[in-house]
Formats: structure tokens, C-alpha cells, sequence
């Protein structure tokens, strides 16, 4: 089966409404944490203080992740992300509401709204199995699927900060976190009520037996999440050159634009990893993407505007989505049936905990160098980490010692 065919296929399985509603319901995740930084920065003046109501959100968001999702692996997605839905939306009204009041509240406020929203895009890529479940092409598909999971975040992370810069040029930084809330509340619930919810509870009970008694951690979804933690703080870092040297030129509402051109690569790059031939393993698969973020980064030390950041962005952005898809795939491999959403919130979580770690140390650098280049040097000094852990994990992560899967799964 060809790519394009098996892509159709499962748009069939899933049908249209569920793949619209999985996609919308990840942009206001992509859009809070953009949001929230230039609320705050803009309000306050200061980028660190931005990089931290940020950097709050996502480490919040980080921390209740893998409970959400070991919760959901429990008693099923559907009440789990329905509250998340409800309780995140009205988070970030909050965040709103409260802009100009002390600091200390401000953070809370970003991290019980973090705190509370649902990792739609790993939830998403739970279903898929028991989606395709039963067909003899099952493995070409869930393949498919994690490529084009990976090619709707790397989109979600396109539009939502697009969006934010949009809403923030044309009504105000707040304006776009009560888009996102709004998004929140309509298309987080969709995704929480799709029949495909409970479809995939069924399937993990049905299957339970696969799992044994086996733990979630292992060194190899250990090295997987220090692998996520390192695109997270490329996210972040070059998510706060981008507004430091947008902010300098006059328009910090193109900081959501140039960030924006990140995902655009991005997803394209992942929608053509669904053409690698099988025999290139995931772990080869990561560890070339992981070399390739290191040679795309580097211009980045280089850029002096918009136009040339905005290139740079877009080129970087050509690898994101191949490593990412690499790591979640390889996450999928190696825990039971049982605990799959769990490993998907875990390596969700690194990548969060990354963003705000990224975003606080750029942050850091830009206010104590007045300049964005100390920012996108955090961007280069992760891809050289990443790269030599994926270096040094390649046997581990050849050979997963995961659980033994239904016949019809690779």
C-alpha cells in the first residue's frame, strides 16, 4: 500500500469529523504557551518574566501529562480529557482576567491553566491501534498514522502561534488566549466525546494480557524522553529569539509568524517520512534527524532580521517532525498495550518540561545580553546534546525490550 493510500485509509477508518476535531483540539496547547509569553512580556516589559508565566504553563502541563494519561489508560479518555477540556478553557480566561497583578499570582494562574490541559496530539496517537485494529495492513498503517500525528502537531505548532500573532496585531495578546480557551472548550470536548474514545478503552482492556506485569519506565523510553527534552528546549529557545529579535524591530506580533514557519517545514518533512523505506529503523531515523537539527540550527547564530530568521526557522523546521516521529513511534514500541497513553503524556511531558526550561534560559540570556543571538544559542547547544545521546542510545533503542504485540502489529 502506498503512502498516499494507506493516509487515505485510515481518514476512512477515523472518518473526516474525528480527524478535524483531533487537530483543532491541539492548537490552543500550541497557541497558550506563545500566548502567555507575550501577555506577560508585553504587559511587564520583561522577557524573563514572560519566559517564566511560559514556562510555567508548559512545566505544569509537563508534570500532569503522564497522570492524565496513565488516568485515561485507567478508566478511558473520554471524562479524563473532558475535564481537562473545561477546567484548561477556563484556566486561561483566568490568565486573561488577571494580567497586571502581581507576579507570583500571574504564575500560578499560568501553571493551574497548564496544569489542567489535555495532551490532545499524544491522546491522538493512542486510538490509531485500535482504530486499525483486525486489518492485515495494520502495521503500514499505525506507521502512517504516527507520520501524519507527527506532521498535525508540527502544523498545530505552525497555526496556533500564527493565530496568536494574528489576534495579538489585531486586537491584543489577550485576545488570542480567549481564542484559544474558546477553542479549548468546543473542539476538547469533540475529542473527548468521539466514539473513538471508547473504542480504545475497550481495546487496552481487551488486551491487557499483552502487558504482563511489566513497568512503564525503562532505559529505553528514559533515553526517548531526554530525547523529547531536548526538542522541547529547542521550542522554547528559539521560540524567544524569535520574539526578542521581532520585539527589536518594531513588530512583536511577527514573533508568532516566524515561529510559525518552525511547523511548516515541519509538517511537510513528517507527512514525507511515511516514504522511508521500512528496512531504516526508528532509532537510525532519529539519530540522522537529531544530525540534521544540528546542521540547520546553526545559522540561526548568524540571523540580524525577520527575513533571515524567518528562513532559518523554516529550514530547521524540515527536522523537527522526522525526530519527533522517530521518538513517538519508538515510545509506542516499548510499553504494554496497557500503558501506551501513559508513554505518549511521558514523552509529551519531556517535551513541555524542555519548552520551559528553553524558554527560561533564552529568556535569561536575551534581558542579560540585550541581543537574540544568546537565545538561539541555547537552540544550537540542545541539537549537539541531542544528537550524542541518540548517538550513544542506537543499540538500546534497536532492540526495545517491549511487550509481545497481537500478531498483526510489527
Amino acid at each position: 500500500m502506498s503512502p498516499l493510500a494507506s493516509y487515505k485509509r485510515l481518514f476512512d477508518l477515523a472518518g473526516a469529523g474525528y480527524v478535524l476535531v483531533a487537530f483543532l483540539g491541539r492548537l490552543p496547547l500550541a497557541m497558550s504557551q506563545l500566548g502567555a509569553l507575550l501577555l506577560v512580556s508585553t504587559a511587564t516589559g520583561s522577557y524573563g518574566l514572560g519566559g517564566l508565566a511560559a514556562g510555567a504553563l508548559a512545566v505544569a502541563n509537563a508534570l500532569g501529562a503522564p497522570v492524565a494519561g496513565a488516568l485515561a489508560d485507567r478508566v478511558g479518555q473520554r471524562p479524563v480529557v473532558l475535564v481537562q477540556s473545561l477546567l484548561g478553557a477556563t484556566g486561561l480566561v483566568a490568565l486573561v482576567a488577571q494580567v497586571g497583578g502581581s507576579t507570583a499570582t500571574t504564575v500560578l494562574i499560568a501553571a493551574l491553566a497548564g496544569l489542567a490541559m489535555p495532551q490532545v496530539g499524544p491522546l491522538a496517537r493512542v486510538r490509531w491501534r485500535p482504530l486499525t485494529h483486525g486489518r492485515e495492513d495494520q502495521p503500514r498503517l499505525v506507521d502512517a498514522a504516527f507520520a501524519y500525528e507527527g506532521a498535525a502537531d508540527e502544523a498545530s505548532f505552525a497555526l496556533g502561534p500564527a493565530l496568536v500573532g494574528l489576534l495579538a496585531v489585531a486586537i491584543d495578546p489577550g485576545g488570542a488566549l480567549l481564542a484559544a480557551a474558546g477553542l479549548l472548550a468546543v473542539f476538547g470536548t469533540a475529542f473527548a466525546l468521539d466514539h473513538s474514545a471508547v473504542r480504545t478503552h475497550a481495546y487496552a482492556l481487551t488486551h491487557a494480557h499483552l502487558g504482563g506485569a511489566e513497568r512503564l519506565l525503562s532505559a529505553a523510553l528514559v533515553v526517548l524522553a531526554l530525547a523529547q527534552l531536548c526538542i522541547g528546549v529547542l521550542f522554547g529557545a528559539t521560540q524567544t529569539g524569535a520574539t526578542v529579535l521581532a520585539t527589536a524591530a518594531g513588530n512583536p506580533g511577527a514573533a508568532g509568524f516566524v515561529h510559525a514557519t518552525l511547523g511548516v517545514g515541519s509538517a511537510v518533512a513528517g507527512l514525507a517520512t511515511a516514504y522511508l523505506p521500512a528496512r531504516i529503523g526508528y532509532e537510525r531515523r532519529a539519530l540522522g534527524a537529531a544530525v540534521a537539527l544540528l546542521v540547520l540550527s546553526t545559522p540561526l547564530l548568524l540571523v540580524g532580521s525577520l527575513l533571515t530568521v524567518t528562513l532559518a526557522v523554516l529550514a530547521l523546521g524540515c527536522a523537527v517532525a522526522p525526530y519527533m516521529i522517530a521518538v513517538f513511534t519508538l515510545g509506542e514500541r516499548v510499553v504494554p498495550p496497557t500503558r501506551v497513553g501513559a508513554a505518549m503524556t511521558v514523552l509529551a511531558s519531556a517535551t513541555g518540561i524542555g519548552y520551559a526550561l528553553g524558554a527560561s534560559v533564552a529568556g535569561r540570556l536575551a534581558d542579560a545580553t540585550g541581543s537574540h543571538t544568546g537565545a538561539f544559542a541555547v537552540t544550537v547547544t540542545t541539537t549537539v546534546a541531542a544528537t550524542a545521546l541518540l548517538a550513544l542510545s542506537q543499540r538500546r533503542l534497536a532492540a526495545p525490550a517491549g511487550p509481545a504485540r497481537e500478531p498483526a502489529v510489527a
